[in-house]
């Protein structure tokens, strides 16, 4: 074969088919895309396999379309044959019969193409690119204040079909009156009509669109979004290209590597003298991993996204379409963290550590969030919210994972910002080839754990103890903390050994309140380690208490073998204060002394087989003693006004029979 090239056009005396694929096909590897244009020339078949969708779809529409302009000229006549690459250099091949005279025809060009698609669009240079890693100062690769498009986004959704594809163009533009507003036009109205087709993108052979059947069925697949945008893009002046290449989108496993076709297809776009990233298949919806449904779901993120986030799923067939300032290698791209737009949506700025994979170090992975603002996380760990310790931070958080068993674990991570669901924001790898069977956590540990600024907001200030781990020798331990005027607070006791009645989860705690401070005398049942949940709400409100957050209590002390303290009925007060008994539990056929600070009340008694008076002292307690002699049970018992006659129990004590 001999190629013939002057600064006019190329030639070449057999039959050739000129395309602009970027990888050898044996072997899988990217070309350079600075490479020799002769270089371009690739075996005899047409386009193959990169990007096969979006090919096809440009052969459907023939002339109009960059890449496939391929025209059928009189067998006697030279055929000639011209095509684009990624990097804008147009090729055009004359095709002769053997020993005949080959005309020359046009040059190369590096030209940019006007809104009727004569010429090829700028190809991205040093002013394009972006730093990489990403500064934290944007998620858009331009300043935007998203405010001014809500009016044109409001119209823009409620455009109808009319015709064809050109009047529909011309209705989104009837009030957009920049580049910018109409390339957000057409992107509003395509993520709010186009439906992601699922069949189609299952296909092996990905099947593709024409822009008349898109408008007709409103479904199609990525190459059919980027195409799309393409084309109403170029109808509207403004310069689009379509960008094919690998993705970390449906079906995406953590670490997994790419080779072979691109799987996805997305756009870029020329405004303000610079080019811009986006993606309308993902800014459309989502596609249920469970069910295969697609559901409509706008997705801010993919629009103008700053290249240093777009790179963390989407892999262009061309460095140059990252814009990015070093360009990222496809061995990175597979290796780097994937942050899920959410990620960013919700307010996170970085995770640590960096590997999608992590591996354990003495049974145990960490794992840190920071966030631009105070966010509520949520963790699970093999689908269950189990064998981890999140504590929230000002911005952001905390998390140990230990996983139970040896081998392979998925770790997902929830944020829930400023909406009320949490969303999936990372996914890890965690493996594990050593288990610390002393770290055993009770499955009623809740998340999170610990005091923070969400506890602050739900009333709880200036805490006694403000780490999530509490360690006690003997079993005991007193907590306190300040409540807000109007708030009531609920604790419980959750361990491992055992069904639990709601009764009994709550009887190994003792609540006092002494001047705006809540305490917390609790008494383990045994050693181990337990949750302690701490429960709020306002009292002047129905509905039920609502969970903030707990401790984690470890006790290791075998000999330990607290009783509960004794169960309150509903006229003990809030301000009332238990010196003793402070057991549930009283010993049988002894005088057991009661000691209790009691407001609001005229006189107080113990009852048991008899009944003995309690006498207010000159410090504001109620004292005396009670014989459990013959009994079973004792009550405290209070007459509320001297005018009556009628005793409330507040206390219940059960006498132990043994």
């Amino acid at each position: 074969m001999e190629l013939k090239k002057d600064s006019n056009a190329v030639s070449i005396d057999m039959l050739l088919i000129v395309h602009s694929e970027k990888r050898r096909a044996a072997q899988g590897a990217h070309m350079d895309p600075q490479a020799d244009p002769g270089a371009l020339l690739q075996r005899r078949g047409g386009f193959q396999g990169v990007g096969n969708g979006i090919r096809k779809w440009q052969k459907l529409e023939g002339n109009d379309l960059y890449g496939n302009l391929a025209e059928k000229q009189h067998p006697q006549q030279p055929q000639v044959i011209t095509s684009y690459d990624n990097q804008g250099t147009q090729l055009t091949v004359e095709v002769h019969p053997r020993d005949a005279m080959p005309q020359f025809l046009k040059k190369f060009s590096l030209a940019k193409r006007d809104k009727n698609g004569n010429m090829r669009p700028r190809q991205p240079g040093g002013k394009d690119a972006h730093a990489y890693p990403w500064d934290r100062s944007s998620l858009k690769s331009m300043p935007l204040d998203l405010r001014q498009f809500e009016k044109l986004d409001t119209y823009a959704s409620q455009v109808t079909v009319k015709s064809g594809l050109d009047e529909l163009v011309s209705d989104l533009l009837q009030e957009a009156d920049s580049d910018l507003e109409r390339v957000r036009a057409i992107w509003i109205w395509i993520c709010h009509h186009i439906e992601y087709d699922i069949e189609a993108a299952q296909e092996k052979d990905r099947q593709a669109f024409k822009p008349t059947d898109i408008l007709r069925t409103q479904k199609t697949n990525c190459d059919g979004y980027a195409g799309l945008f393409e084309r109403m893009c170029r109808i509207a002046g403004v310069q689009c290209v379509t960008v094919p290449g690998y993705s970390k989108g449906f079906g995406y496993q953590t670490g997994q590597s790419f080779s072979g076709e691109f799987d996805h297809a997305w756009n870029a776009v020329y405004l303000e003298g610079r080019w811009h990233l986006l993606d309308s298949t993902w800014g459309s919806g989502l596609l249920d991993t469970a069910t295969s449904k697609f559901t409509f779901l706008y997705n801010e993120f993919y629009f103008l996204t700053h290249p240093a986030l777009f790179i963390e799923d989407h892999f262009p067939d061309n460095k140059n379409w990252q814009l990015l300032k070093p360009p990222q290698s496809l061995r990175q791209f597979e290796n780097n963290m994937y942050h899920k737009s959410e990620f960013y949506n919700k307010g996170m700025l970085s995770a640590h550590p960096e590997t999608s994979i992590i591996r354990t170090v003495n049974g145990k992975a960490t794992i840190t969030i920071e966030s631009c603002a105070p966010t509520l996380f949520m963790f699970m760990l093999n689908g269950k919210q189990e064998h981890g310790l999140l504590s929230l931070r000002k911005n952001g958080m905390k998390l140990e994972v230990y996983p139970p068993t040896m081998g392979t674990h998925k770790l997902q991570i929830f944020a829930k910002g400023n909406s009320d669901i949490y969303s999936s924001v990372l996914e890890y790898t965690i493996k594990c080839n050593y288990v610390d069977l002393g770290v055993q956590l009770p499955a009623e540990l809740h998340q999170p754990v610990g005091p923070s600024w969400f506890s602050e907001q739900m009333g709880i200030v200036k805490p006694s103890h403000p780490d999530p781990i509490i360690h006690t020798s003997d079993g005991r331990c007193s907590i306190s903390f300040g409540v807000e005027e109007g708030i009531s607070v609920l604790a419980s006791l959750h361990g491992d050994d055992g069904p639990i009645t709601e009764e009994t989860q709550r009887r190994y705690i003792f609540q006092l309140h002494r001047e705006k401070r809540t305490e917390l005398k609790v008494h383990l049942p045994h050693a181990g380690k337990f949750a302690l949940k701490i429960f709020v709400k306002k009292r002047q409100e129905p509905g039920n208490y609502v969970f903030v957050f707990n401790y984690l209590l470890c006790c290791a002390n075998t000999k330990v073998n607290w009783p509960m303290f004794p169960e309150c009925f509903g006229n003990w007060g809030q301000d009332n204060e238990l010196l003793e008994p402070l057991s549930g539990v009283l010993p049988a056929n002894r005088n057991v002394p009661f000691k209790l600070k009691l407001h609001g009340i005229a006189k107080a008694l113990v009852k048991g087989q008899d009944t003995w008076p309690l006498t207010l002292n000159h410090e504001g307690y109620w004292e005396g003693s009670c014989s459990t002699a013959g009994c079973q049970e004792v009550y405290v018992m209070v007459l509320e006004n001297a005018n009556h006659n009628f005793y409330s129990y507040i206390l219940k004590y059960k006498v132990n029979t043994q």
